[in-house]
């Protein structure tokens, strides 16, 4: 039988006194964390594009990476390849979920029933791949921004045939997620926004955005697909302006067209980073509004002003987006996709492992962290000291409505001199050093 990596064996946990490089130093998908294992809490997903099919070029480069499929000339057999990879490299690794786009894994024919047929022809061979390995579908979507008729967006294309073309392609990636038990199903078009204003009707692109979201909804319905259907929120790159910004613009959207009752977020690291927000930030306003749906586990380079889909390895970061992970009550049926891609100096077909185990080491130990944190309830308590004031007298009023500026204007003429409260970030800093340092 044909090996696509045959110099890995599955990767085991080691702990962190190994110099194993292909071994887990933290995660020990069977380690209880509270009330789950690592892996239930952790959810981790391969993403099918960055480890299949990215292949190293850049605006200013030439392809560099080498896979063992490079050399297959046919697309379709090159896709088969890819797909069978797949299921022996997530095998290997022990990732439960994968996550891929319509086009990721199949090649385009000369027409859309060409496509479609090719879909089908290598989607029954997922099928006997997720029969064959313990390796489920975590979500699918629609790649709506890489052909030239996407140029001006998908959802938001000027050309209502444009806006018939995506609708048929988001029809058949929910028909292929449905046949194939995904969980989630995903909504994002990096061109759904605008370069220029002078040639934009902002109105009209977001008003058929929403059609689009709602129709799509409602055929998800149609179909019977019981899984959580997600918007992602990314402010810029490839367009200039993106309808979905981040998470606070792209929930406001939601209300807005009454569509929060039948989506959530997929929140990335790194298009928090191009928003000008703290991964944790997004996370936080999703949960407090409770649409935090998934999360796509990378991280950006601040000094780049592009997505650059790096593997996590920042503790801190993990640590805080695991805080707010269970502080949500975890993801299910979302995960930690890993939207993430090797450097592309890292070439070798075993740099793709080094960079997974490197992301899911660093997320198991940003978990129990962040599960220690919470025990602790020294954040949670700092918290509600600090806001106590709302509990009673004037604030408890403020809270339940039952005040109006009238009665506020006599209590602050009434108030003594105001000794505010420090808000002590150093301190709260010097905790959470405590958590993600400890041994």
């Amino acid at each position: 039988m044909e090996e696509f990596f045959p110099e890995v064996d599955r990767i085991a946990y080691e702990g962190p006194e190994s110099d194993e490089a292909l071994a887990f130093d933290y995660y020990d998908p069977e380690e209880v964390v509270g009330d789950r294992t690592m892996a239930e809490h952790l959810r981790f997903s391969v993403a099918f594009w960055h480890t299949f099919t990215e292949d190293g070029s850049d605006p200013f480069g030439a392809p560099t990476m080498r896979r063992p499929w490079d050399d297959i000339e046919d697309p379709m057999e090159q896709a088969k390849a890819r797909v069978r990879a797949a299921f022996e490299f997530m095998d290997k690794l022990g990732v439960p979920y994968f996550c891929f786009h319509d086009r990721d894994v199949a090649p385009r024919g000369d027409s859309l029933a060409e496509t479609n047929e090719n879909l089908e022809e290598i989607v029954a061979l997922i099928e006997e791949q997720i029969e064959r390995y313990d390796v489920e579908l975590l979500w699918g979507t629609a790649q709506l921004f890489y052909e030239p008729k996407y140029v001006h967006g998908g959802a938001s294309s000027p050309d209502a045939d444009v806006f018939a073309h995506a609708a048929a392609q988001v029809k058949k990636a929910l028909d292929v997620t449905e046949r194939l038990d995904g969980e989630n199903f995903v909504f994002w078009n990096g061109r759904d926004g605008y370069e220029t204003l002078l040639n934009t009707d902002m109105g009209l692109e977001l008003d058929n955005t929403a059609r689009f979201l709602r129709m799509a909804a409602d055929y998800a319905e149609d179909i019977g697909f019981d899984g959580q259907l997600l918007l992602e929120p990314k402010p810029e790159e490839p367009t200039k302006h993106q309808y979905d910004f981040d998470a606070a613009t792209a929930f406001a959207f939601l209300r807005k067209y009454d569509l929060d009752d039948r989506f959530a977020l997929n929140v990335e690291a790194n298009h928090a980073t191009l928003a000008g927000h703290t991964f944790e930030h997004e996370l936080r306003y999703a949960r407090t509004n409770g649409v935090l749906g998934s999360v796509d586990a990378n991280r950006g380079d601040k000094l780049l002003g592009w997505d650059t889909d790096q593997f996590p390895t920042d503790v801190y970061a993990t640590t805080l987006a695991m805080y707010e992970v269970l502080e949500n009550g975890g993801l299910t049926p979302g995960g930690l996709n890993f939207d993430a891609k090797v450097r592309r100096a890292s070439f070798e077909p075993i740099d793709l492992f080094y960079g997974h185990i490197a992301g899911m080491d660093a997320f198991a130990r940003g978990l129990k962290a962040a599960h220690a944190l919470v025990e602790s309830g020294e954040l949670t308590s700092f918290v509600e000291e600090r806001y106590e004031s709302y509990q009673e007298g004037i604030g408890r009023k403020i809270v339940e409505g039952d005040t109006d500026f009238e009665e506020l204007n006599r209590h602050a003429l009434d108030t003594k001199p105001i000794e505010v409260g420090s808000g002590r970030q150093e301190r709260l800093e010097s905790v959470l050093n405590r958590y993600v340092l400890e041994p």
